[in-house]
Parts: C-alpha cells; sequence; structure tokens
C-alpha cells in the first residue's frame, strides 16, 4: 500500500510536468476530497495507508486535473465572498477580482438589483445575501447558467429574493432598479488563443468573448441600462485591466458619470457608473 504522503508526492510530481501552476496546492485538495476530509486535516492522515476506494478516486482526480481540468470543476464548487458557490462547466468560474465588485455595490443602500448574465449566481446571491431586505433579478442566455444561479439561490437561502429568467441582456428585463451589475464576457476573440488550457478549454466561450472586440457587451448595457434605472441609480460592470478607457467612454456617451476602480493588485477592474438624477 501507498501512504498518503507518498501518494501526494506522486501526484505533485505528476501535475507539475503537465504544467500546473501550484501542483503541491492542487495534489492536497483534490487528495481532501477523495478523502472526504477537509483540507486541513489531509497532514493528519499523511502516515497513513490511503485505503484502495480512495486511492482510486485519487488517481481519477489527479489524471483529470494533468489534462488541465480545473480544480473548481473537480470539486463542483469555488469559494466567492466567505461562501461557497455550486460550479460547472456552463458557468464562468468566481473569480477573487469580482469581489471587487461586490464590495463596490455593498457601498450604497440598494432594494431592487439586476444582475446581467447571471452566470452561477455569484454575483446576485452574494448580494442578496448581505442585503436581506433587497430583491433581485438575474438574467442569462444560456438556460444551464440559470439552473445553475437557481442552485445557488437555494443552497444559500435566497431564492424567495431572487428570481432568475433566460433572457438576451436586456430582452426579458421589465421595470427599474436601484442597482445593475454585470460581469460581461469582455476578452477580444484575437486574445482567446492567449487564456490558459483551464478557461479556454472548461469555461463556456459565450461567458468568456464576445466574438469580437471584446467590447460589444458595453455598447448592448449601455443603451438598454438607462431605460431600466432610477434616478441616481447606479451601474456597475466588471472589466478587463486595460479596458479602462474605452468602457468609461462608452458609458459616457450614454449619460453616465463613470469612476474607475481597482481589484487587490492594482489593475482597473470595475467601473461604477451613476445615472443622472
Amino acid at each position: 500500500m501507498t501512504t498518503a504522503a507518498e501518494a501526494m508526492v506522486a501526484a505533485t510530481a505528476r501535475l507539475r510536468a503537465a504544467g500546473v501552476q501550484d501542483p503541491a496546492r492542487d495534489a492536497q485538495i483534490l487528495l481532501a476530497h477523495a478523502a472526504r476530509i477537509e483540507a486541513a486535516r489531509v497532514t493528519l492522515i499523511a502516515p497513513e495507508d490511503l485505503q484502495p476506494d480512495i486511492a482510486e478516486r485519487y488517481d481519477q482526480l489527479i489524471a483529470l486535473r494533468a489534462v488541465r481540468v480545473p480544480v473548481s470543476h473537480l470539486l463542483g464548487e469555488r469559494e466567492f465572498y466567505g461562501r461557497r458557490f455550486k460550479v460547472s462547466g456552463d458557468v464562468l468560474d468566481p473569480r477573487p477580482e469580482t469581489e471587487t465588485l461586490i464590495e463596490a455595490a455593498l457601498s450604497d443602500p440598494f432594494a431592487r438589483l439586476l444582475d446581467l448574465g447571471v452566470g452561477s449566481g455569484c454575483i446576485l446571491v452574494t448580494l442578496l445575501a448581505e442585503r436581506r431586505d433587497a430583491t433581485g433579478l438575474g438574467v442569462d442566455l444560456s438556460e444551464p447558467a440559470c439552473l445553475q444561479a437557481s442552485a445557488n439561490a437555494v443552497l444559500h437561502r435566497v431564492q424567495d429574493r431572487a428570481r432568475i429568467e433566460q433572457s438576451d441582456w436586456f430582452g426579458a428585463v421589465t421595470g427599474q432598479f436601484d442597482l445593475i451589475v454585470s460581469n460581461p464576457p469582455y476578452i477580444a476573440l484575437d486574445e482567446m488563443a492567449g487564456l490558459e488550457r483551464e478557461v479556454r478549454e472548461h469555461e463556456p466561450d459565450m461567458a468568456l468573448t464576445d466574438g469580437a472586440d471584446g467590447l460589444s457587451a458595453y455598447r448592448t448595457i449601455a443603451a438598454g441600462a438607462p431605460a431600466h434605472l432610477v434616478p441616481g441609480g447606479r451601474l456597475m460592470v466588471e472589466i478587463g485591466w486595460q479596458q479602462g478607457a474605452d468602457v468609461s467612454a462608452i458609458l459616457s456617451a450614454a449619460g453616465f458619470d463613470c469612476v474607475i476602480l481597482q481589484d487587490l493588485g492594482g489593475r482597473d477592474r470595475v467601473i461604477v457608473a451613476r445615472q443622472p438624477v
């Protein structure tokens, strides 16, 4: 038999040879998942022999990670703003940079929220969980994404205040909102080839790129948002780190007052646009 420690060493070497960025971390997380224990407890079982069923599960997980299936897809979940969200290949993985948008949204009160391109639901659900008196609508063109967002709304017990609908941007949206948020597809088509395999091969294209210059979603949002915001309402969009000037220009031309916010890495990440009163 092989001990857990020996299995982790072999798995780390296998992942490193496959080009995985942090092989030791992934080897530990996946062993914990195979053994159905918390990652922090892996060191406690390190000297023990791995049971055959755990060893088999672990080998399968490492084989999938070696062909660059994301860890989140193997676990079926990803942490975001202190909560765990169910994820799959049907939705964009929640990312730490998007927490910049959450912080900005929570800096002012809101009662009615619209999330354009709801995906996993991580933005909509987080904001509703943090603001217990708010209600929200999340829309997405992808039916599987709508189902994933609905499941996460139930998981975090905001389903009574969250409505999820299939819609092409504002197509099925009626009414006005205090806050509109979106993390739209902003990667230009000619940038797709440069993405990591985990992203390029395992996340939905429609959540990553507009198939053009990376700005078309912002043009659509800028055109439709004014009619769906109350006077003084806020529109917040995540952007690519080099898109600040271009997206600000698009939103300013639609009559919004814009401010660019940086993420924790110091890169432009969110534009806060306010509807004139």
